[in-house]
Order: structure tokens, then C-alpha cells, then sequence
């Protein structure tokens, strides 16, 4: 468990690659109701401008705040977190769509003893969340 005495704005806790398949898409849409068709068929997803099957927004956000709650070994420990959908993750037929998740400390409240995680969440080099923060109490 991280201690709040020993954490510097600008230190990086966590930093981890995720793989997202239309398998995961599968999975996410039965455990969250989201049968939005732009999540499994291309020619719906296309026909609406899109570049093809995107990933949940809400899946990604889940997945960027997994490193967190590892990092603070206790998910309860968050307190707040949020974020801005930027730009989607588009997730093949066959294969794979990598994300890879670091965070890093943005700000301590040396008061309350919480730290504000900064969380960068990329795919093929951009930038997917904006503004991705968490509030860790430690």
C-alpha cells in the first residue's frame, strides 16, 4: 500500500498495457445492458461515420482506473474519478486493440491525505480520455 508521505507530484505509479477484443466488447454489453450495435457491427458503426467497432466509453474509463485501484491495492481507497471521452478505441474483428494506462501524481492534499492521480489512457499513439483524474485516499 502506497504511503502518502512518500509520493512527489510528477511520480509515476502505475503503467500497464490492456488488450480489448470484440470478445470483451461481448462480454462488457452483457454486463452493462449496452447493446448499442456501434459495438459489435461494423456496417452500423460505419453507416453512422464512425471508423469502425468502437469500445465502450465506459469500458475504457473502467479500465483505466484497474492500475489505480492496483496501485492503492484497494479500490475503496478512490474516491473520486472522472474523465472525457476524447477519442475512440476501435477494436478489430480479429486481433486486438492495445491501450496502455500510466499514472502518474498530479496534485497532494496534504490535508485530507489524498492524492490526485493523473491517468493517461493512449491508443495508437493518441490520447482516448481527457481529463482523467482519480482522488486516491491514503
Amino acid at each position: 500500500m502506497p504511503k502518502f508521505t512518500e509520493l512527489e507530484i510528477g511520480q509515476e505509479v502505475a503503467c500497464q498495457k490492456y488488450q480489448i477484443t470484440r470478445d470483451s466488447l461481448v462480454r462488457y454489453a452483457g454486463a452493462s445492458g449496452d447493446f448499442n450495435p456501434i459495438h459489435y457491427r461494423d456496417d452500423i458503426a460505419q453507416s453512422v461515420g464512425l471508423p469502425g467497432v468502437l469500445a465502450h466509453g465506459m469500458l475504457t474509463m473502467g479500465i483505466s482506473i484497474q492500475p489505480v485501484a492496483d496501485w492503492a491495492g484497494d479500490s475503496a481507497k478512490i474516491v473520486d474519478y472522472g474523465v472525457r471521452f476524447t477519442k475512440p478505441v476501435v477494436v478489430p474483428a480479429s486481433g486486438s486493440a492495445e491501450i496502455e494506462v500510466c499514472a502518474k501524481v498530479g496534485a497532494l492534499d496534504e490535508e485530507a491525505n489524498k492524492a490526485r492521480i493523473d491517468i493517461t489512457t493512449s491508443f495508437e499513439g493518441s490520447t482516448v480520455l481527457g481529463k482523467a483524474q482519480a482522488w486516491v485516499q491514503l
